[in-house]
């Protein structure tokens, strides 16, 4: 089955931009690509842009873009989406351009979250280029990175049906693990590309759409470094560093100036789906990941002790 081939881009409504551009650029070593007063491209490859941040009340996702492989496929995901009783329609010339896209169909998610579904996703005129980065970040065949959704209270069935049914995802394996007696933390991961998860889905007390996104480096000194450079700006972080079992990415989670995260991380496993087997898995966390108010309390309950000292070298 023709099915979306990657997650290509994101769109996020934000408050305060001039934060946006100092965490995206500054912090995490993504290059602006445009600037305008309502809103801010960002690249983190050869594509034109991957997130658009635009001026608005929500600080939440309020689009996500997939690509499909071509017009004729894109053809025939709307016409399941219709069969499933999706609403579908065309945009236009002008939102085309604005996307870099040759082609863009809109439809919504059970959640309501809006999708746009493109063809012939452009690159840029310029190479990219970090400011701060050593390496780059993982894109290709693996589109932008992997964002984790809030299912709302719809059920796991009607979102696979629309994800795993319709757009032609598969799933990568299940995570539910007791968080504390009678408190589970449930969620499940799709793949469209040999990227472990483009797309999560969870419950989890959380105001947003979205819990997060991850960028992924292709030198792990970036995420000591960006990890540092989070810390000495004071960002806000919701998980220190650590590892989770199921992609095996090393990473640690900061907060965007918007309140949802940031995922930022190293050596993320690859799918092939000739030989992948689908788990359940009963931890999100493979160590690591602690919340900062947790580490707090830990250390607030050691004693200070300086033990540094001098020794002679003969």
């Amino acid at each position: 089955m023709t099915g979306v081939k990657e997650l290509a881009y994101v769109v996020y409504e934000a408050t305060d931009l001039a934060a946006w551009r100092h965490f995206a650029c500054d912090l995490l070593g993504i290059q602006l690509a445009g600037e305008a007063a309502d809103a801010l491209m960002l690249r983190t490859d050869s594509k034109a842009f991957r997130w658009r941040v635009q001026q608005g009340p929500a600080d939440d996702l309020i689009v996500s873009g997939y690509e499909v492989e071509s017009s004729a496929a894109l053809d025939q995901l709307a016409q399941r989406l219709r069969t499933a009783g999706a609403e579908v329609t065309e945009g236009d010339r002008a939102l085309a351009a604005a996307r870099n896209v040759d082609r863009i169909l809109l439809t919504t998610d059970p959640m309501g979250n809006r999708i746009e579904l493109v063809t012939g996703f452009a690159d840029a005129d310029t190479p990219f280029r970090s400011e701060v980065l050593l390496g780059t970040f993982v894109t290709g065949a693996g589109g932008a990175g992997h964002q984790v959704l809030l299912a709302k209270g719809v059920a796991r069935e009607e979102y696979l049906a629309f994800y795993e049914g319709v757009l032609g995802f598969r799933i990568s394996d299940v995570v539910v693990e007791e968080l504390a007696p009678g408190v589970q933390a449930n969620l499940i991961f799709l793949h469209c590309n040999p990227r472990h998860h483009s797309v999560a889905f969870g419950e989890m007390p959380h105001p947003k759409r979205t819990h997060h996104f991850m960028l992924e480096v292709t030198d792990i000194r970036d995420v000591g470094m960006a990890y540092d450079r989070c810390l000495d700006a004071a960002q806000p972080f919701e998980m220190t560093l650590g590892m989770h079992p199921n992609d095996n990415v090393f990473s640690f989670y900061v907060r965007t100036p918007s309140g949802f995260s940031v995922e930022f991380g190293w050596g993320g496993v690859l799918i092939d789906d000739a030989t992948w087997q689908v788990r359940t898995l009963d931890r999100l966390h493979s160590w690591g990941h602690r919340a900062p108010e947790v580490v707090h309390e830990l250390l607030g309950r050691a004693p200070f002790t300086n033990t540094a000292h001098t020794e002679e070298i003969h």
